[in-house]
């Protein structure tokens, strides 16, 4: 068989966001492929019932049941804003339930079945007016210059299409959730005057039923920062973080505050977003299921009583979606083979794997530090090939993310390169996930200063071990890996090649700048930007360095990169800066399918032609 190119990300299906049929029977599910025609990232709503084919429903994303299960909502754009439509499942065609200026987001159902609660954009923004900012709060990544849009909550009657708007006010509201007897709504948000100097952020609920009047209602004080609230029966499920850097820990929402859930676990528990896996927790019984990461993988834990938590879908899988209806459970999970797949009660229901195409696969390895940490990593390449190749050094997000050893559909260049003789190490240094709290918070204050050594003693091992060519080493990764990336050839001329992706080359300046700056500046780096910022190298650089950037960016705004390329410029390095138009953060991902397909492409030509000496 052929093995994994480029053009195979117009070929690559992706299941995300699955839900139960309330009788346990169906899965509802969104499959996201890649156009190559129209250059757009197509969503589709598709179902999957045990002993059949999947079959497609309509075009959308983010499929709800009703709670009779006769209905699903789910989100289809109209004139380019995303609203809720209805399908019915007895026949008939989707209609349009919200008009949401714009647009609205995922339904979410009241008990009785007759109304939805969503979150949507709120605000009238002028693009022609002046921006006035009087607080950090006046951009975001994804959105750009907020002009005043804030989020909040809106109830519309499925009947009549009557839409109330149940929250107001400057600031914005989390996803609702239900209360058992439908009357409330419980919602996280950050109210504080200060929030964008600290981080705040508390639950509180809302009348259901009424017009915006008055504050909402808080129920959880300073003690955790809340990132998430869920009704699961009569217990109101909290997710937060007791300090500013750290694990998310569940809790439950009782006559006397909160109470931490007792898992049992020294893992950092995920509710999903993008680039980060997991889901939200889902009652199965008495029981609670949710999503944690362990060694770089995603898996699901099932906690009774007391716990501790027992893990129930775990090994090389990585879970991005838990859904449990009638005592049974449905998630989505890739695997070292595929880019995921929808299963029921551990059974797969789908097969969207690239049959046709033959996958290297990774390696878990552990290495030992200089200072004797242990850290695990991954080694993808042709096992079949002897004696030292090139390798690519690839590093991480965050720094709080991790490698997995599932296949990764957004660094297909990973495939290509080790089709050519590569080999690729992916190392979880300290500050990944899933190693435990200790191990995720050790680089706090020290970026670059603590962890340097984690990826050079890695590299140095497999050069021992006449893996790695020590002629022929190369150094890439995005965000956080874009960082590393620019601090590791800006302290050593080992590399013969970096390509720093979504890259952050100045603190002092992405403090300033960064829709998150200040609090990055405050508690990961502790204040202390200069001796963590590779510009203070910059001057030691030789490196042949492509730069990738997406032009919207605001988390790591495009200056960076700028900054970055200017400098090497003028000492005369090897440099090349691209720009990515209308590209935000995290446009690798779910970015325009071109600009993906152009930032692999350009990884492996860089590569090749710096390191193995093929032209460009």
């Amino acid at each position: 068989m052929p093995r994994l190119a480029l053009d195979d990300l117009y070929r690559l299906a992706v299941p995300s966001d699955p839900r139960l049929r309330p009788d346990g029977g169906a899965v509802a599910y969104t499959l996201t492929t890649v156009s190559r025609d129209s250059d757009e990232n197509v969503t589709e709503i598709w179902l999957a019932v045990p002993g059949a084919e999947p079959r497609r429903l309509a075009a959308g994303s983010a499929p709800r049941w009703s709670p009779d299960g006769r209905t699903l909502a789910f989100l289809r754009p109209v004139e380019g804003r995303p609203q809720i439509h209805l399908l019915p499942m007895d026949g008939g065609e989707p209609r349009p339930l919200t008009r949401a200026p714009l647009g609205a987001g995922a339904a979410v159902w009241s008990p009785d079945g007759g109304r939805v609660a969503y979150a949507a954009p709120h605000g009238d923004p002028d693009p022609s007016a002046p921006v006035v900012a009087d607080t950090l709060e006046f951009k975001a990544d994804g959105v750009g210059l907020l002009r005043g849009l804030t989020t909040h909550l809106f109830v519309t009657d499925v009947a009549t299409g009557e839409t109330a708007q149940v929250t107001e006010g400057g600031f914005h509201a989390g996803e609702p959730a239900w209360s058992p007897d439908g009357k409330r709504l419980a919602f996280t948000a950050s109210m504080a005057p200060d929030r964008d100097l600290a981080p705040e952020s508390a639950v509180y609920a809302v009348d259901a039923g009424a017009q915006p009047s008055g504050e909402p209602e808080r129920l959880t004080g300073p003690e955790i920062i809340c990132t998430g609230a869920w009704w699961l029966g009569d217990r109101l499920v909290v997710a937060g973080l007791p300090a500013t850097v750290g694990h998310t820990r569940l809790y439950t929402l009782g006559p006397g505050g909160l109470e931490e859930l007792r898992t049992g676990l020294d893992r950092n528990v995920m509710t999903g977003a993008p680039g980060y896996p997991g889901a939200t927790p889902a009652r199965l019984g008495d029981d609670l299921l949710f999503c944690a990461r362990d060694r770089g993988s995603t898996h699901v834990y099932r906690l009774s009583g007391d716990g501790p938590a027992l893990k129930i879908a775990g090994g090389d899988l990585t879970v991005s979606g838990v859904s449990v209806a009638a005592g049974r459970v449905a998630y989505v999970a890739a695997d070292p083979y595929g880019p995921g797949e929808v299963y029921l009660d551990g059974e797969p229901l789908t097969a969207y794997a690239l049959a046709d195409v033959e996958l290297f696969t990774p390696r878990a390895r552990l290495f030992t530090a200089p200072d004797g940490t242990r850290l695990e990593g991954f080694v993808l390449r042709d096992e079949t090939r002897e004696g030292p190749g090139p390798l690519l050094l690839d590093v991480h997000g965050g720094p709080h993310n991790a490698w997995a050893p599932a296949f990764d559909g957004a660094h297909l260049y990973h495939q290509v390169l080790a089709a050519r003789g590569w080999t690729i190490l992916t190392l979880n240094p300290r500050a990944s996930d899933g190693y435990g709290e200790a191990f995720y918070t050790a680089a706090v204050g020290a970026w670059g200063l603590a962890d340097e050594q984690d990826f050079l003693s890695a590299v140095d091992t497999l050069v021992a071990e006449g893996v790695a060519d020590p002629d022929r080493l190369a150094v890439a990764g995005y965000s956080y890996g874009g960082y590393m990336s620019c601090w590791l050839t800006s302290r050593t001329d080992r590399f013969k090649a970096a390509v720093p992706g979504g890259c952050v080359s100045d603190l002092t300046s992405m403090s300033g700048t960064s829709d998150a700056g200040a609090l990055l500046k405050t508690y990961e780096c502790a204040g202390d930007v200069a001796a963590q910022s590779p510009m203070t190298h910059v001057s030691q650089v030789t490196t042949p360095t492509l730069l990738l950037h997406g032009e919207a960016d605001d988390r790591c705004p495009v200056g960076q990169a700028e900054q970055w390329f200017a400098a090497l410029r003028e000492q005369g390095v090897p440099v090349r800066l691209v720009r990515y138009p209308g590209a935000s953060h995290l446009f690798p991902l779910n970015g325009r399918p071109s600009h993906r397909y152009d930032y692999n492409e350009r990884i492996v030509a860089w590569l090749e032609q710096w390191v193995s000496g093929s032209p460009s």
